[in-house]
């Protein structure tokens, strides 16, 4: 079984105990998430499409760790005008770890 879930404004396809990185998300390490936006399910080689979400389907997953990306350098330069601007960036995000797929 698996399904294409809107998780942060991303559509990721799961099954039961993936661990994923998604973009960052409240809650507290080892807190349960729960993620009701299910926009495709697969089972059984039976497959429900949702317009725009399947109704009675939920994603329950926990939070295994908040971090930070790798650092982006950000350069701009503007030739002969003394003007160079440097910034980092480290994107945060959250693993999660998927826990089961509840279908009512």
């Amino acid at each position: 079984m698996y399904a294409i879930v809107d998780i942060a404004g991303k559509q990721m396809k799961i099954q039961e105990n993936d661990q994923l990185v998604v973009p960052r998300l409240e809650g507290k390490e080892g807190s349960a998430v729960l993620f009701e936006k299910v926009l495709l399910i697969a089972e059984n080689g039976e497959v429900k499409i949702g317009q725009p979400i399947v109704e009675g389907v939920r994603v329950e997953a926990s939070i295994l760790a908040h971090g930070k990306g790798k650092k982006i350098i950000v350069f701009k330069k503007k030739r002969r005008k003394d003007y160079k601007v440097k910034k980092g960036h480290r994107q945060p995000y959250t693993k999660i770890k998927i826990e089961k797929i509840v279908v009512e």
